[in-house]
């Protein structure tokens, strides 16, 4: 029973702040509207203040804004009054947080910031609070009830929130038409900054690490190149260098019930010509992708072309687990 008490709680709890976002849905309007052409036209940063939970909120959006194409930065309302508005400037925008709209330190900064000429994004839960009147664009944030039993936490308020910053963040990502590659350079470091910036020039095997046959070589010929360059695969190319299938070494095991003497056979007749490739400009991530998608089982290496099916490299899924893309 006690158990189960748990459970339940936990569910009602994601149920309210769930319901507390899908309230948001139709407060998309034309506020929203004004305030991503508020951003757009600032030449300027966002500025986001907040006290208290609406504060870890707001450091977060901050984030999110910084890392997707919108200058930001956070800024605490009791730093603010004792210095740290020397940080905003009049081509700034200050986007303040606050539930109730009459947290006192969020207001407090609101004379300096008018002065400065600033302007101001109120993301609010009561439209008639002075936050909001003091604000050039509302943007309503309000949720029907708390998660907290008590009714007293903020739960469901900064969970709504949060996911109307996101939403905002968005709609400013697609407007600065932000791509991977921008994305890539403010992300450098981690798994994340490698999936974004690696690609499989970058990590591919080339030049004499590269194992090629000729299409009139033999299956045994093929073999010894495979074991010589340890890679499990082996790309068919024609006098010219173009790609014409790969022998794997599971091709190779496969084909031992037709006797040894199919080692002496064309490698053209054991291969796979429909081979999947990439190109040395994909990310490697895309490659990994392509490994793992393919039907009906995922594959280990993928022959590298050019644009004329010149073959160039080889990928094994291993270089890509060595440079931490999987």
């Amino acid at each position: 029973m006690r158990m189960e008490k748990y459970m339940e709680q936990a569910r009602e709890t994601l149920r309210l702040e769930a319901e507390s976002i899908v309230e948001l849905i139709p407060r998309i309007d034309e506020n929203f509207g004004r305030a991503v052409d508020l951003v757009m036209h600032c030449p300027g940063r966002v500025i986001v203040t907040g006290m208290g939970k609406s504060g870890h909120i707001g450091n977060k959006l901050a984030a999110t804004f910084a890392s997707t194409g919108t200058p930001s930065f956070f800024l605490h309302p009791a730093e603010g009054i004792h210095g740290d508005l020397g940080m905003v400037t009049h081509d700034d925008v200050v986007l303040a947080l606050s539930n109730s709209g009459e947290t006192t330190e969020v207001l407090n900064i609101l004379p300096s910031v008018r002065r400065i000429g600033a302007k101001i994004i109120a993301m609010v839960g009561n439209g008639n609070s002075t936050l909001a009147k003091a604000a050039d664009v509302v943007l309503d944030v309000g949720v029907s009830k708390e998660a907290c039993p008590l009714g007293l936490a903020p739960t469901s308020s900064t969970t709504a929130c949060l996911a109307y910053g996101d939403a905002l963040a968005m709609a400013l990502l697609v407007q600065h038409h932000f791509t991977k590659d921008k994305f890539a350079v403010f992300h450098p470091g981690g798994a994340l900054g490698r999936k974004l910036l690696l690609t499989v020039e970058n990590i591919m095997h080339t030049g004499d690490e590269n194992p090629v046959v000729h299409a009139d070589a033999t299956v045994q010929e093929a073999l010894f190149v495979i074991t010589d360059k340890g890679l499990g695969a082996v790309s068919v190319v024609d006098d010219d260098g173009i790609m014409l299938g790969v022998l794997t070494d599971g091709d190779i095991r496969r084909g031992l019930h037709k006797g040894v003497d199919f080692l002496q056979r064309p490698v053209t007749e054991l291969m796979t010509r429909t081979a999947k490739y990439i190109t040395k400009d994909r990310l490697a991530a895309e490659a990994l992708h392509l490994m793992e998608s393919h039907q009906p089982k995922p594959i280990t290496v993928l022959p590298v072309v050019d644009g004329s099916m010149h073959v160039i490299g080889l990928l094994h899924v291993t270089d890509l687990v060595r440079r931490g893309v999987v």
